[in-house]
């Protein structure tokens, strides 16, 4: 237990007290400069903020996290089925592998109008627009685990009459499982960011509003403390869903391969 907690300790302690001299220079910048407010609020104007909005802002995160949440097991259980696809046919690589590239490198606010036409605007268009950001890392080291394997084993399986099916399941996949973790941990970074950029285009009308939201209309309102209020939240945000992916991940793996985990990711 001792360890455990050491090594928690190890890993927070360097960050947190790193983050705690920023705020120092911070509020000593503010009172040194005496700069306005409405150029740069103080640490404690946005820890006020934090505290009077801190039922808008949970409110926010779970209508945010859950359009992320949607948005990234969308494009884990599609990537993975492309991957599939993709890992079986050279043909269907090299036709269907540039329109996957082209929905990762387009501006998202240059599609927006096509999902408001095609979707509306709300939450249906807000999973959308994360499932987009978030597919295209999975996609690409799915296929690269399933293409990547020991050409002794796929001799072996070949030498055994194995079928395609149990190729891919039996060989393919196990040996994919690692790039398919790595996937889902950088992807559940943009699924997160795609869900607070998607507010930000197609998600004005709701009725329920998240961080995105929040953000524009604080920006919008000159309301520095609580625009840094909101930023701060998501920040923390993105930040637990990452070390949560990562800690399944990790969990995953250690339970698949016997070893170190490191060596597998």
């Amino acid at each position: 237990m001792n360890t455990v907690v050491n090594r928690i300790l190890q890993i927070l302690m360097p960050p947190l007290v790193l983050f705690g001299l920023m705020l120092l220079a911070w509020q000593k910048c503010i009172d040194h400069y005496r700069i306005k407010p409405y150029l740069l609020p103080s640490p404690r104007a946005v820890c006020n903020a934090l505290w009077t909005d801190a039922a808008m802002l949970q409110r926010a995160v779970v209508y945010t996290g859950s359009a992320a949440l949607c948005g990234f097991v969308a494009s884990l259980v599609l990537g993975t089925i492309i991957a599939f696809a993709f890992s079986q046919s050279r043909m269907l690589r090299s036709a269907g592998y540039p329109y996957f590239i082209f929905l990762q490198t387009v501006p998202i606010v240059a599609i927006a109008p096509l999902i408001v036409r095609w979707c509306g605007n709300g939450f249906q268009s807000v999973v959308l627009v994360a499932g987009i950001l978030s597919l295209f890392p999975i996609l690409t080291n799915a296929t690269q685990g399933l293409l990547a394997i020991d050409p002794d084993l796929f001799d072996l399986f070949r030498l055994n009459n194995a079928s395609r099916w149990q190729i891919l399941f039996k060989l393919r996949f196990p040996s994919a499982v690692p790039s398919l973790c790595a996937g889902a941990r950088t992807s559940s970074g943009l699924a997160v960011v795609g869900s607070i950029v998607g507010e930000f285009f197609v998600g004005q009308s709701t009725k329920h509003y998240g961080l995105g939201y929040l953000i524009e209309a604080t920006n919008s309102n000159a309301q520095l403390d609580r625009l840094f209020a909101a930023v701060l939240t998501s920040t923390l945000f993105g930040i637990s869903i990452f070390a949560l992916i990562n800690l399944v991940s990790i969990t995953i793996l250690s339970r698949w391969y016997d070893g170190p985990v490191e060596q597998r990711q």
